[in-house]
């Protein structure tokens, strides 16, 4: 099981660029496939160049953003296509302590979590 930052393909042009990387997702994926995707990135934390710790480089290309959809692999294995720099920018500093307490207080705010819904299926 790997986790990754993923684009996909159709937002990628010929020469592995990102097109958009604003469009950009954290997936885990397993057999070669999407088992399950984030929400789309937040440029603050990902596309800051002042702020390098989580900064997104290279994206897994995925056929599209769907459950069990395959990621692109080659001779080397995963296929990647990058950011182009020009497309960071200077959004500030980020607490990123800050920024985890808020997503994980929202996440039980919210009461769903991915094991609730799985029950929910299966019901």
């Amino acid at each position: 099981m790997l986790v990754r930052h993923c684009v996909e393909e159709s937002n990628v042009d010929e020469n592995l660029v990102i097109t958009d990387p604003t469009k950009v997702r954290h997936v885990v994926i397993l057999a070669g496939r999407i088992e399950s995707m984030s929400g789309l990135i937040d440029p603050v934390s990902h596309l800051n160049l002042d702020y390098p710790d989580h900064k997104v480089t290279t994206c897994v290309i995925a056929e599209r953003f769907e459950i069990k959809a395959k990621v692109k692999f080659g001779d080397q294995g995963l296929v990647f296509a990058r950011v182009d720099r020009s497309t960071l920018g200077h959004y500030g500093s980020v607490d990123y302590t800050q920024r985890l307490f808020e997503m994980i207080e929202a996440v039980k705010k919210s009461g769903v979590s991915s094991k609730t819904r799985e029950k929910e299926k299966i019901q």
